[in-house]
């Protein structure tokens, strides 16, 4: 039995092209209008999967937590185990994403972060929920591996990452990958 693709215009579809500009162009760059013509719909038919612009903001997040757990969490998971192999694996993992370019304006989470660190309401909210469940899977991890600081230390591989996708994506510095990569390997227990 043959599986059924989704055509274009699904709300899938559509998510995939929103997280994909909103690494770009930002939550707020993310129109009704702009994906509509993109998608090759009309703004009626985008309308109907989403009825507000916050509402397209939220679902492009929700869809860019299952886009980074299918991309990091969920390989490691399955190859590893509990504790300082599987904190190595994950954070590893991670920097493969961001060098990848999974996302073409780099990390999703970084860009939304930045754009939204600062104003309050269900978007903003959604952005640090993810954050937060990324943060803290680390600190279960760090904890697992053995960690003096588990919340220290997840916080430390956080920032550099965070420092090596931001010197990517400003300079095109290939180079900070492995310098978070040196640091890293220092932190770990």
């Amino acid at each position: 039995m043959a599986t059924k693709t989704k055509p274009p215009g699904t709300r899938e579809a559509i998510l995939e092209r929103a997280v994909d500009l909103a690494s770009t162009e930002g939550l707020e760059g993310l129109t009704i209008g702009r994906l509509a013509s993109d998608m090759g719909l009309s703004k009626s038919g985008l309308f109907g999967h989403f009825g507000s612009k916050e509402e397209l903001q939220i679902a492009t997040i929700e869809h860019a937590a299952r886009r980074f757990v299918g991309e990091v969490v969920e390989p490691v998971y399955r190859s590893t185990v509990e504790g300082p192999e599987r904190l190595r694996a994950l954070v590893d993992r991670y920097l493969d994403h961001l060098e990848g370019e999974v996302f073409p304006g780099g990390c999703f989470w970084a860009a939304a972060s930045a754009e939204f660190d600062g104003r309050p309401g269900p978007v903003r909210d959604r952005v640090r929920d993810g954050t937060a469940a990324w943060l803290a899977e680390l600190e279960r991890q760090a904890d697992a591996a053995g960690a003096e600081d588990p919340h220290q230390l997840a916080f430390e591989l956080h920032a550099l990452a965070a420092g090596a996708n931001q010197r990517f994506q400003l300079f095109g510095d290939r180079e900070a990958f492995d310098q978070a990569r040196r640091g890293i390997a220092r932190l770990l227990p």
